[in-house]
């Protein structure tokens, strides 16, 4: 299975003060999606995860890179610049026989091919990662 996450929009789906130190939720968010994946990875082999970030990279950020997760920040800069990558790679990816874009963004989701699962960030946050709500 590969996973596709819209990491702003799931830092956004949080109340956790995000909007204070957007660099450092950032890294708290890849470092929590490095977690997930390794917990994963016993159950679910072969599973690879892609968070996708706006902006400049942030080397926090992408520390958290390896094994099954790689983490991306959009080749150029502006406003849905992440989701612009997004849709790029659920196409390179739509073959795959269980693709989940995580995304609480009605734009983005009505983007993507018939078929792609989605869940919504919020959702992802309680149920799959140990971050503050």
């Amino acid at each position: 299975m590969r996973w596709l996450i819209d990491g702003n929009n799931v830092m956004g789906a949080g109340a956790d003060g995000w909007w204070n130190d957007p660099p450092a939720a950032a890294a708290r968010l890849a470092a929590e999606v490095a977690r997930w994946c390794n917990e994963r990875e016993e159950e679910h082999p072969g599973d690879e995860v892609v968070l996708v970030f706006d902006g400049h990279p942030v080397g926090a950020v992408s520390e958290q890179a390896g094994g099954n997760l790689a983490v991306e920040f959009a080749p150029r800069p502006g406003r849905d610049a992440a989701d612009d990558r997004i849709v790029e790679l659920t196409e390179e990816f739509y073959v795959e026989p269980e693709l989940t874009v995580v995304s609480s963004d009605k734009g983005l989701r009505s983007r993507l091919p018939p078929g792609v699962h989605t869940m919504p960030a919020g959702t992802f946050r309680r149920s799959c990662l140990r971050l503050r709500r």
